[in-house]
């Protein structure tokens, strides 16, 4: 007889304490339930449920593979539904989200991601001329102003230098607000589905909808909008199979959408890649030379370690609408399973010396499809992966190829919480140095994870 539906074991505490310690500390809180508990353990946590941590390849190869029906990933994701509304391609699940998807797809692949290139390194060199010389500087919120404005002119298609500001303002305050420790208090108070109405919330929201719909009224009008290769443009002639276009509102969520997964989280990696690569000299200057030359296996490599040992989410979630076989466990309906990106990137018997930062280590291997997933993975495998990748490896060759940076303090940067994604603690500090300044490289400098 098979066993009855049960959770794995996990913390004994309160869903407040665990709640609480899981936003404060939630790497610490994952290497000490892995040690203790193994590669599946439980979390409970307040207007969530019960989270059952994934830490082996094959348990997350069971989530990618199984049947969307069974694992809901619109509905785990819930939390960002004030955020990005009813409509977003991440709260959607099963048909609905095969149809958004593939409207959502065509714009991020072909010839149109060489000619966002062009802007990426545009943008990148205009921010690094304002960096000033021989002090220190937080690179996290310089590497945020590159991607917002690389989002506002490829995505959104925001050309014009009033609106421009107009809207990354007001977008900026959205994030900055959802990102405060103290509001995020409030969400896990209040729950998602009651934010809206919190009075605070619409006095930062409602400024962000009206230029957005401002926007996409503007851009369905615009007379060479066939001629744009912007993404709007693009999914506003998108058409589904029964030849019906998206409604404002629906083109609004998405535009969010693309903002929230694709503007932070990139900024956050590039902190991540340099505040790794001034931490180890040797690497900054094989990927310097790589640069001049013009190729990019090296930085190919730096990009996916980096995105290896600090991934900027920790985690991915599905939903179990049915009692359902993971890991040799059968879990019970409603609980959510959690593969633990973090855990999984850190396991020695897939990545030798796991915690050091390695970049000869992707010279001779590629990405396994169920033990590198930053961008998750199955159906719900980030649409805009390509284009992160494409802006991270753009970025980098447009800074490095115009300054020398170093570090400003030789101990490593700890991650810290911003919301759901994991920032370098002390904002990715660095001493910038015009480029002729460049010596012999430094003594390597041994950091730990």
């Amino acid at each position: 007889m098979a066993a009855p539906p049960g959770l794995p074991p996990g913390p004994s505490a309160s869903k407040t304490v665990q709640s609480v310690q899981w936003i404060v500390r939630p790497t610490a809180m994952m290497e000490r339930c892995h040690r203790r508990y193994g590669d599946m353990f439980t979390l409970r946590l307040v207007h969530e449920g019960n989270w059952v941590f994934l830490a082996h390849p094959e348990a997350v190869k069971q989530v990618f593979t199984g049947d969307p029906r069974l694992l809901h990933a619109g509905e785990a994701n819930v939390v960002l539904l004030p955020f990005l509304g009813r409509n977003s391609v991440l709260l959607l699940d099963e048909q609905p989200h095969m149809a958004q998807r593939k409207l959502m797809l065509p714009p991020f692949h072909g010839e149109r991601m060489r000619r966002y290139g062009e802007t990426m390194a545009e943008v990148a060199g205009r921010e690094v001329e304002t960096w000033p010389m021989g002090r220190p500087l937080k690179l996290w919120p310089r590497m945020q102003a590159i991607t917002l404005e690389v989002v506002m002119r490829t995505v959104f298609g925001v050309t014009g230098t009033t609106r421009l500001r107009r809207l990354e303002a007001a977008l900026r305050e959205v994030l900055s607000w959802g990102s405060d420790p103290r509001r995020l208090a409030m969400v896990a108070v209040v729950g998602p589905h009651r934010l809206s109405r919190v009075p605070a919330f619409r006095r930062v929201m409602a400024p962000a909808d009206e230029l957005l719909f401002e926007e996409i009224r503007r851009r369905r009008s615009a007379s060479d909008l066939e001629g744009r290769d912007d993404v709007l443009s693009m999914l506003i002639q998108a058409r589904d199979e029964e030849g019906r276009g998206m409604s404002d509102q629906e083109l609004r969520d998405e535009l969010m959408t693309l903002l929230v997964a694709g503007h932070e989280t990139t900024a956050t990696s590039l902190a991540w890649a340099i505040e790794r690569l001034v931490r180890h000299p040797d690497s900054m200057e094989r990927l310097r030379s790589e640069i001049a030359v013009g190729e990019d296996t090296y930085l190919d490599a730096v990009v996916k370690e980096t995105m290896r040992l600090r991934p900027v989410l920790t985690i991915v979630l599905r939903r179990l609408t049915e009692d359902m076989e993971i890991g040799g466990r059968m879990l019970p309906a409603g609980a959510t399973v959690a593969p633990s990106i973090y855990l999984v990137h850190r396991r020695p018997d897939i990545y030798p010396d796991p915690h050091s930062f390695r970049p000869e280590r992707w010279l001779d291997r590629s990405p396994g499809t169920y033990t590198w997933f930053p961008f998750g993975g199955g159906t719900r495998r980030c649409l805009g992966a390509s284009f992160a990748l494409f802006e991270l490896k753009a970025v980098l060759s447009a800074v490095l190829s115009r300054v020398a940076l170093r570090t400003a303090d030789p101990t490593p940067e700890r991650p810290v919480r911003r919301a759901v994604t994991l920032v370098p603690g002390n904002g990715a500090e660095v001493i910038v140095e015009p480029l002729t300044a460049v010596g012999p490289p430094s003594p390597r400098v041994v950091a730990a994870a």
